[in-house]
């Protein structure tokens, strides 16, 4: 086995298991910390450990214009709404949910390409769209799935805004140049869409009434969980892979990411599985096979 599979195989093994296990740790971070802050400064510290990573390795050099700006039209797209309008939902959502929403992906991104890029679905991929939309709608058919309340209404409305930003970062994540450096792409990309998280934070009066006396131990662990794991770690391994194969073939993830979010969820937090879910849950991932595995 070669260097470059052996890796592309590595980085897809860290967006498949890690990424499943974030869901459950923006929840568990979300608890007592406001959920912009917590994604802006996840999103500075993650930026600033690998910014001074590349300083290290001896690249020095203070990057070109359009690599910052381009890096930080990308970071906004996939962190900072893309991210953090889905860690926003899980308010109202349960975590085993919302990861199944965000199996919905590899659809938004192949009508995306579809209706940008010209490139038509084959027939196989719109059986699996109609597969996955059968599934979707036996998921958000069952209260006990979704929560109570008038904002898991909200909450839907994040979601879909976030993945359609994360579609479109994927999407322009291909075509946009970052620079050589591919680590400090991915620094510049965390640093402004942190600091873009955290500006926006105060605005929307996300911890008027907060105190850092108010973090628990648990939402400090999941915290550095998401620092390390899911920032540095699984989100360098993503851009990896965006230069290395399609946008499609990355979307994968969302076939696993689902299956360790729920059982996290119905483990460790005590969320309710029902059948129904299961069943809908299986529907919907086989449609996202048909996807991904059609040929364009």
């Amino acid at each position: 086995m070669g260097r470059d599979r052996f890796l592309i195989l590595l980085a897809f093994s860290v967006t498949y298991f890690v990424w499943g296990a974030t869901y459950l740790a923006n929840y568990w971070a979300i608890d007592s910390i406001p959920v912009f802050f917590m994604g802006g400064t996840r999103f500075v510290t993650a930026g600033l450990i690998m910014y001074a990573y590349t300083l290290l390795r001896g690249d020095r050099t203070w990057p070109r214009r359009k690599y910052l700006i381009n890096s930080g039209i990308i970071g906004v797209l996939l962190l900072s709404v893309g991210t953090g309008a889905v860690v926003w939902a899980q308010q109202f959502i349960p975590t085993s949910t919302t990861s199944l929403i965000i199996a919905f992906e590899p659809l938004v991104v192949m009508l995306m390409m579809w209706s940008i890029l010209r490139s038509r679905p084959s027939a196989k991929a719109f059986l699996g769209a109609f597969i996955s939309i059968c599934g979707m709608s036996l998921l958000i058919s069952q209260p006990v799935a979704i929560g109570g309340g008038a904002d898991v209404y909200k909450g839907f409305i994040a979601i879909a805004s976030g993945m359609l930003c994360w579609g479109s970062g994927m999407l322009l994540r291909q075509r946009l140049d970052l620079g050589p450096n591919r680590v400090r792409a991915t620094a510049m990309q965390m640093l402004v869409a942190g600091v873009f998280l955290l500006i926006s934070s105060p605005l929307l009066d996300d911890w008027s009434t907060w105190t850092v006396a108010d973090v628990t131990a648990r939402s400090a662990y999941a915290w550095v969980f998401l620092v390390v794991f899911g920032s540095i770690i699984a989100f360098s391994a993503f851009n990896f892979l965006l230069g290395k194969v399609s946008a499609d073939k990355v979307a994968t993830n969302t076939y696993v990411n689902p299956v360790v979010a729920v059982l996290l969820g119905g483990l460790l937090n005590g969320e309710v599985i029902t059948g129904q879910s299961l069943l809908a849950g299986s529907i919907l991932l086989t449609g996202v096979y048909f996807i991904n595995s059609a040929k364009t």
